[in-house]
């Protein structure tokens, strides 16, 4: 049986991606520097698109229903963004942005940090399975 009310941990996944998906909006100019030269289009728009993405997880978890697949999708989101993370690593740090974010030991001390963010939507998603 699916829990109707979301647990700690589906709370605390809707506030994070919730907060971040907002913030793409509110502060785009924060997060343009992040995307990597590589991706296609503008970094605005990437900017934009990814806001929608973790705004569209969050709701995906709030919803009893669709919380199991909102956290397999916000773990395939996690996936999805953390190479342009180590590519800013290997860079040697977040081009464009306000110190300490433009040093290489901002971005190496990043990556461990997001690791959390890919257990806990795992943790989700497995707590809404099915019961045998």
């Amino acid at each position: 049986m699916r829990r109707s009310r979301p647990s700690t941990a589906a709370v605390a996944l809707i506030a994070i991606l919730g907060s971040a998906g907002i913030a793409h909006f509110a502060k785009p100019d924060f997060f343009d520097p992040l995307v990597p030269s590589w991706m296609p289009g503008s970094a605005r728009l990437t900017t934009y698109l990814s806001g929608v993405v973790e705004l569209s997880a969050a709701i995906l978890v709030a919803i009893p229903r669709t919380r199991r697949f909102g956290g397999w999708f916000a773990l395939a989101t996690f996936a999805a963004v953390y190479p342009a993370n180590i590519q800013a690593a290997l860079d040697g740090g977040m081009k464009d942005m306000d110190p300490p974010f433009d040093s290489a030991a901002a971005a190496w001390l990043r990556l461990p940090f997001q690791l959390p963010l890919f257990w806990l939507a795992w943790r989700v998603a497995r707590e809404g399975r099915p019961s045998a």
